[in-house]
């Protein structure tokens, strides 16, 4: 459905965005993960036609949308980072407004924002000031917004920035549940939010796409992948399973007499069988052996360690 290809847009001598392409399929949730400034809200902006790209071109359905930018942005519904709101509107006349700018009117327009806000639950609050609501209700506000003219692309940008841990879970299972019926591409810093949200993620960094894939797929293809804890109470723990094939590091320290070892493997070789071998041969006293997974988070820092930092003009713009 939306097809990025070879995207690349600067800011004077800064370059913000470069070469990127990418795909997304007709109902996916996509979550798209990178540094600060490293060029995320400006894609985003990209893609709803807000900013025009230097090189490359975005396509909705295999049509640049410049081709038509106006049916382009009828077909997105975005909620920026900011949630730009009137606070001495009413939800209800907030979201009537929306209607207004979007060219709705009359019954559709009483429906479309009865049906936003349905959609949104924002029913305890949609005769409140916008300025008397909470945060959470504040996205949602936003979110509505965002849906009023039932858009086939959602593009969230940070939706869940300072909520608290209740208002993020309540906001997740929103974007799921609008997921059900939309593509959606979901910027966010909160790893917990992209594993339990997104069915794929790119990662970006610098300016470059660095990671397209499931967070499965992801941590298999990245060496040094799996992770071992070892605690074993004998002699030379640490020296014998630092020198087990496939091992590329390991960290110990000892307590009580115990030694506590995490091993780093760059293979997918499954080292527990050996290692357990390797503790009865010597007469260890095994107290625990761990495989763990890569988790999202440390492949993100590895895919994203050394990303160049932008500069100063290029986090004004991500802000």
């Amino acid at each position: 459905m939306i097809a990025v290809q070879g995207v690349t847009k600067r800011f004077g001598p800064l370059l913000a965005v470069n070469d990127v392409s990418f795909e997304v399929d007709r109902g996916e949730v996509v979550g798209f993960l990178g540094p600060n400034a490293a060029g995320k809200t400006t894609t985003m902006r990209m893609l709803t036609g807000t900013l025009q790209p230097d090189s490359g071109v975005v396509l909705f359905d295999g049509v640049p949308i410049e081709t038509d930018l106006r049916d382009a942005k009828r077909r997105v519904g975005y909620l920026p980072e900011a949630n730009p709101l009137y606070d001495d509107m009413l939800v209800a006349e907030y979201l009537e407004y929306v209607a207004e700018i979007r060219r709705i009117r009359g019954a559709d327009a009483r429906r479309a924002v009865r049906d936003a806000a349905e959609e949104t639950a924002l029913e305890a609050v949609f005769f409140r000031p916008i300025g008397e609501c909470s945060k959470g209700y504040r996205q949602r506000i936003g979110l509505a917004a965002a849906i009023l003219h039932r858009p086939e692309i959602l593009v969230l940008d940070e939706p869940t920035e300072g909520l608290d841990p209740n208002q993020r879970v309540e906001i997740r299972k929103l974007i799921n549940a609008l997921g059900a019926e939309r593509t959606v591409l979901l910027s966010t810093h909160v790893m917990q939010e992209v594993e339990a949200t997104c069915q794929r993620l790119l990662i970006i960094s610098g300016g470059r796409l660095v990671a397209d894939g499931t967070v499965a797929d992801l941590a298999a293809d990245r060496t040094g992948g799996a992770f071992y804890l070892v605690e074993a109470e004998g002699d030379d723990v640490s020296e014998a399973l630092a020198a087990l094939e496939g091992v590329s590091s390991a960290t110990a320290e000892t307590h009580e007499g115990r030694t506590r070892v995490r091993l780093e493997v760059a293979s997918g070789a499954e080292l527990r069988p050996t290692i357990f071998e390797l503790a009865t041969r010597r007469g260890w006293a095994l107290w625990e052996l761990h495989r763990e997974q890569a988790n999202l988070e440390r492949v993100f820092r590895s895919l994203t360690a050394n990303g160049e930092a932008s500069t100063p003009l290029a986090e004004e713009v991500e802000e």
